[in-house]
C-alpha cells in the first residue's frame, strides 16, 4: 500500500499547471504496507525489495486509487515500482 505524494502544482518560476498537464510519467509515494511476497515455484517467497517508509517512485497508470478520511492511497504491483528515492 502505498500513500500518494502530491507533486506541487506550481512551477519554479512561479507557473501555476493545470491538472491535465501530464508533467511526467511516474507518481510518487510512500509506502506504508507490503504484502508476504511473491510466491516461488519452490514454495518459497520472494524477499521484498520496498519496506514500510521508503519513498518509490511509480508508474503513473499503475495505482489501483482508494481515499481514507480524504487521504489517497493505492496499491501497485512491486515490477511498478521505478526507484527507491529514500
Amino acid at each position: 500500500m502505498v500513500k500518494v505524494v502530491k507533486e506541487d502544482k506550481m512551477t519554479k518560476s512561479g507557473i501555476v499547471l493545470p491538472d491535465t498537464v501530464d508533467k511526467e510519467k511516474q507518481e510518487t509515494g510512500e509506502v506504508i504496507a507490503v504484502g508476504p511476497g511473491k510466491l516461488l515455484d519452490n514454495g518459497n517467497r520472494a524477499p521484498m525489495e520496498v519496506a514500510p517508509g521508503n519513498k518509490v517512485l511509480f508508474k503513473k497508470y499503475s495505482l489501483d486509487e482508494f481515499k481514507i478520511d480524504e487521504q489517497e492511497f493505492g496499491t501497485i504491483q512491486l515490477s511498478d515500482v521505478i526507484a527507491i528515492i529514500e
